[in-house]
């Protein structure tokens, strides 16, 4: 997995901006104006995403790869490193998991808005 084929992935996905909205090198992905996942785009070693606090937990017990979030709220946010113990296919399984999370966080007036662009 490289960057350019993860940040084509992330942007498939309805709905999602990307942007730089604290520094020139960390990556944020949203859908509308909530982060899904973010990433340090020089070195593309971990993502941060967001997951079901009972999902994190189970994942960091079982994946040396997933910590708690670094410097995020470690109840909701997990970083996982890439290249380690987690495959390929399942950090493209917490992307996924992390947008559906943040999408049905929406409300509907929301979602609707979002439909009509």
């Amino acid at each position: 997995m490289d960057l350019l084929e993860f940040r084509e992935y992330c942007l498939r996905k309805p709905f999602v901006s990307e942007g730089f909205p604290f520094d020139q090198k960390t990556l944020v992905f949203k859908v509308d104006s909530k982060i899904f996942v973010l990433l340090d785009c020089e070195l593309f070693a971990a993502i941060n995403v967001k997951l079901d606090p009972e999902r994190g937990i189970e994942l960091r017990e079982s994946f040396q790869a997933v910590q708690p979030g670094y410097h995020m709220n470690k109840k909701h946010w997990n970083t996982v490193a890439l290249h380690a113990d987690v495959s390929d296919e399942m950090v493209y399984t917490l992307v996924d998991e992390s947008y559906e999370l943040v999408y049905r966080s929406l409300t509907k007036k929301r979602k609707d808005a979002l439909a009509v662009r």
